[in-house]
């Protein structure tokens, strides 16, 4: 078949998602061609012929001809022009080129989101027509739903939601080059090399809360704390009690509770608490929630987790995964759905069990929050021929969360005992499991239950098999992993869905930070950029501005604002900072990145690191890390009673939550590297 004289061109995001539109909205009759070896299909539909051709994501990005910063002008432009890394886009370029000139009118099919409204608007605009554009929106790749989507075509294209995304691109793009080119021009001013470095609206607050937490973390000092641990026996079996009350600070206060303790022999029923526990099930997931959990239970990064979900919307196995909602909409047919996964073996058990389980009309458990385009992460149903063993996890967390939002409470029996030794109180909780609810669908959740609760009254005593002394050391309490991170960029509403794990992996990819025993650790040049971003872009590295711009996109989507009169703002800001630096600062900042990247030698260097030496033959961290080790030295001898200054410095040193720069400074210190005494 011949491409008709004239047809409407459908312009899907994605191979896959073009062959499973053509597919649906075509039924038995579709006729596959190509152009440049992309592949388009062709049907016919109530005598209209209809062509559906694929992008590749964004086929356009922006690019300036412009040298140097600051850089305000910029277009446009093919993405495969602008960078060698987007060649494959060229024949899907060339491709829907030649489509769009016999087009009669245009359908943007991408995703229904910010970036697949923006990727359709930019092919039709620079391509086609706007005059003659349709859009077409779907959740999930399914025939019904794409052919519901076909018949209820918009005329125009939702132009908010396409300013808002031309808006982020432009303020990404403006961030990005201007502070980019500020940073790789201070280590060419200095040392005359060109390295590729990196910063943006987003990217650099999140490497800035990073570099915060791990600051704290390297110098973090623990302090001893004491517990009596007290096991008694009931019906045999050997209960650990907890103690009410604060920990000890004090070591003698401890010892002396112990004796006292040891001195009993029994323990003193005083009260009796039983209880029903209900633990309500979890919300559908949205992408965020799916990332953490796929963190929490196989490991996978939220990236992973991402790409994985993507491939799983491309085969029409589950909804649209770019989303913020935790809500399940009836327009989806729970029922129809429900029908599908039974026939799917591997769950027709646990569907079956819902149905007899939960009362009609399904109701799902739902969270608070929203999104504009999609609803929760759902499965479609469909079977899949062939799904990869990872594809296969996230595919099972899917399906079997969806399954426990309608289901009904965990619900626990619990006891607590209250018991009284001495003139110290104890504590006992017992919980078993007295209805398992959505724990039968979504076997993820640690509880600490037994089988049976022991029968016990009140004013009983109860033998005391085993009493000691517990040391215990205060922690710090946050570290960051990929998906915590994620987790707090997305509390602070900065980023998108779609955006916050690849920002997180371009940090790893620039070196900036690095994963150690599952942890993130910042490396020289992450501290180095962050200081040099910290000391003369401030503003431009705060989450308040950031989360300020992301307002002001939502506000663009609500038809509240222009997006022009916010890149106006933006590059008033970004234009005051910039001359600033360039005319004041650059050679310093220069001077500390070159030296971060081994351009330039550090003369003085540290005793322990490579880094500047700032007083005492040690840099600025080991410095404030012996100031802190020389501080907390008076704590832990009130807390112990008695503890010499090397007992201190090798407690600290082999203490693996200590912080790494008081375990070096410590470790210094007993070498004989660096004089120090306790005041």
């Amino acid at each position: 078949m011949m491409i008709p004289k004239r047809y409407v061109l459908v312009i899907a995001e994605k191979p896959k998602a073009a062959f499973k539109i053509a597919r649906a909205l075509s039924g038995s009759k579709l006729v596959k061609q190509s152009l440049y070896g992309i592949p388009y299909w062709v049907f016919y539909h109530n005598g209209v012929a209809y062509v559906i051709a694929s992008a590749a994501g964004h086929l356009f990005t922006l690019a300036t001809g412009d040298y140097g910063f600051p850089v305000f002008n910029y277009y446009w432009v093919p993405s495969w022009v602008a960078s060698k890394e987007a060649k494959y886009t060229k024949p899907y370029y060339l491709a829907l080129k030649k489509l769009c000139k016999n087009a009669i009118a245009f359908i943007n099919a991408c995703d229904y989101d910010v970036e697949g409204s923006v990727i359709g608007y930019l092919i039709i605009r620079e391509l086609g027509n706007l005059n003659k554009a349709y859009r077409m929106k779907f959740s999930t790749l399914t025939p019904q739903d794409l052919r519901k989507a076909f018949s209820s075509l918009s005329k125009g294209l939702d132009m908010p939601m396409v300013e808002a995304g031309l808006c982020r691109h432009e303020l990404d793009w403006l961030w990005g080059i201007n502070v980019s080119r500020a940073l790789m021009y201070a280590v060419k001013r200095v040392t005359g090399k060109k390295v590729i470095l990196s910063a943006g609206r987003v990217q650099s607050p999140t490497l800035m809360e990073v570099v915060s937490v791990e600051k704290q973390r390297n110098l973090f000092i623990p302090t001893p704390t004491f517990n009596i641990n007290v096991q008694v026996s009931i019906g045999g079996k050997l209960y650990s009690l907890e103690y009410i009350g604060k920990s000890f600070t004090k070591k003698t206060d401890a010892e002396e509770a112990l004796n006292r303790i040891k001195r009993e022999k029994l323990a003193i029923v005083e009260n009796i608490r039983y209880e029903i526990e209900k633990i309500k099930p979890p919300p559908p997931f949205n992408l965020g929630d799916l990332q953490v959990e796929a963190a929490k239970i196989y490991g996978f990064s939220p990236l992973k987790t991402q790409e994985i979900a993507e491939q799983l919307y491309l085969d029409a196995l589950i909804s649209y995964p770019r989303t913020n909602s935790q809500k399940l909409p009836p327009t989806i047919g729970y029922e129809s759905i429900m029908a599908k996964l039974k026939e799917i073996p591997e769950y027709a058990e646990l569907v079956k069990n819902i149905l007899l389980e939960v009362s009609r009309p399904l109701k799902p458990h739902e969270g608070v929050k929203t999104d504009p385009a999609h609803p929760a992460i759902y499965p479609t149903g469909l079977k899949s021929k062939t799904m990869t063993a990872d594809k296969q996890k996230i595919y099972d967390l899917i399906v079997r969360r969806f399954l426990a939002t309608f289901s009904s409470n965990i619900v626990l029996q619990s006891l607590t005992i209250y018991l009284k030794i001495s003139n110290y109180r104890f504590r006992l909780k017992l919980r078993r499991i007295y209805a398992k609810g959505w724990l039968k669908y979504y076997p993820y959740l640690n509880i600490d239950y037994v089988e049976n609760i022991p029968s016990i009254d009140k004013g009983q005593k109860i033998p005391i098999v085993k009493a000691k002394i517990i040391v215990g050391y205060s922690r710090y309490g946050r570290t960051y992993n990929k998906s915590s991170l994620l987790k707090w960029m997305e509390s602070v509403n900065i980023g998108t869905e779609s955006t916050r794990a690849r920002i997180i992996e371009s940090l790893f990819l620039r070196r900036y930070l690095k994963t150690v025993k599952g942890r993130i650790e910042v490396t020289p040049l992450g501290y180095a950029i962050s200081e040099v971003l910290e000391r003369y872009f401030k503003d431009l590295t705060s989450v308040e501005l950031t989360r300020k711009f992301e307002k002001m996109l939502n506000d663009i989507r609500e038809c509240r604002v222009r997006r022009e009169d916010i890149v106006k703002e933006s590059k008033n800001i970004l234009s005051n900072i910039l001359l600033e630096f360039k005319d004041k600062a650059a050679e310093k900042a220069g001077i500390e990145l070159a030296k971060s990247l081994k351009y330039i030698p550090v003369e003085n260097k540290c005793t322990i690191c490579d880094n500047e030496v700032l007083e005492r033959g040690l840099c600025k961290n080991h410095s404030r890390a012996l100031e802190i080790l020389t501080e907390k030295y008076e704590i832990w001898v009130k807390v112990l009673g008695t503890c010499s200054w090397k007992e201190y410095l090798e407690k600290i040193s082999k203490l693996n939550i200590s912080g790494k720069w008081v375990r070096e400074v410590a470790q210094a210190i007993l070498k004989g590297y660096i004089e120090a005494n306790p005041q």
